[in-house]
């Protein structure tokens, strides 16, 4: 989504406060990514984080919890 998005890795790396190379590894599977991050990223693309790990096809993000219950 990044490449499709002409986002820079930079750019992801500074929205989850670390440096390039750790978000590099992220996605290039050497280090996993922690689930704030992903959560984050979630929200940032607008998509879910089973989106995000490819463990569905569906793009748009489930309705968010009522946090106020």
């Amino acid at each position: 989504m990044r490449e499709d998005n002409d986002i820079t890795q930079n750019f992801i790396a500074e929205l989850l406060h670390i440096k390039q190379n750790t978000y590099s590894n992220y996605e290039n599977e050497r280090r996993e990514i922690p689930i704030e991050a992903l959560i984050k990223l979630a929200e940032f693309y607008n998509t879910s984080v089973d989106y995000i790990l490819e463990l569905t096809d569906v793009r748009r993000p489930y309705p968010r919890k009522n946090k106020t219950q």
